[in-house]
């Protein structure tokens, strides 16, 4: 039995975890090292869809199913299956067809499985899609197959904004809308997060609540910071972050999960 048996730690990927040149910092792997040889339960709860993600699992010392697509997946990366999805309502099509028509600047990518599509490709886009060594298929909305377990919304912030205000104002009820970044906008099914997600892999694995901890830096993950023990962020986190109130670590290169460890080592 190790002093961290029974805790779990969930921490968001870019940003939090790696850098945003795509280093990780060596603290991080050096502190999961001990805290995972200790009992501990690490995982990763990214924005990032399966095929985006994938590329990168070999670098991070999870040990438990890794949550995706902003809390819309639970993957198992050791058995190589997909242990949970939920999925955006068949209305989404239709929905971002009117969107598109009263926003003609927006783009966005689909997710449909490993397959990703592309309406109206921006530079956003082809930045998004290169850092996350993926490809995707451009096609005219109603071409594109469906179910999707998320879409990203990209342009410029201040045209995400307004995206967010015109998706929320009519159709809340169906949607979660929510930053990963200044430049993305994930849209998710109602309910499906990255808090909600935590919670069901928490329970999965018999972990209490009060030893559930998590660390991320940007609008999407304040509905993990919400549901944890003690909401961490890296100390150059988005201003929202901040503004939530989560407590503040070291900024992320500087290694802010090794600083997690040393707190959960005091705690236990």
């Amino acid at each position: 039995m190790g002093k961290f048996n029974g805790v779990l730690l969930a921490s968001d990927f870019d940003d939090t975890f790696i850098t945003g040149d795509l280093v990780v910092p060596p603290e991080n792997l050096r502190a999961l090292n001990y805290f995972t040889g200790e009992g501990g339960t690490f995982t990763i709860a990214t924005g990032r869809a399966h095929p985006t993600f994938a590329p990168y699992a070999g670098q991070v010392p999870f040990n438990a199913p890794v949550i995706l697509s902003n809390g819309s997946a639970l993957y198992d990366f050791q058995a190589g299956r997909m242990v949970y999805e939920t999925f955006l309502p068949e209305r989404v099509g239709e929905d971002l067809c009117q969107l598109a028509r009263d926003i003609p600047e927006i783009g966005f990518e689909a997710y449909h499985g490993d397959d990703i599509y592309a309406y109206q490709p921006n530079a956003v886009t082809e930045a998004h899609i290169t850092r996350a060594k993926a490809h995707y298929t451009q096609l005219p909305i109603a071409q594109m197959p469906q179910p999707w377990s998320k879409v990203i919304l990209e342009q410029d912030t201040p045209v995400l904004r307004r995206v967010q205000e015109y998706m929320l104002a009519r159709w809340s009820d169906h949607y979660e809308v929510i930053f990963s970044n200044a430049y993305l906008l994930e849209l998710t099914r109602k309910g499906s997060h990255k808090g909600g997600m935590v919670r069901y892999l928490a329970d999965r694995l018999g972990i209490q609540p009060g030893h559930i901890y998590c660390v991320g830096d940007n609008q999407n993950d304040i509905p993990m910071l919400a549901i944890s023990a003690i909401p961490f962020a890296p100390g150059d986190c988005a201003q929202a972050v901040k503004d939530w109130g989560a407590q503040l670590l070291c900024p992320c290169r500087e290694g802010c999960i090794a600083q997690i460890v040393e707190r959960l080592d005091q705690l236990y």
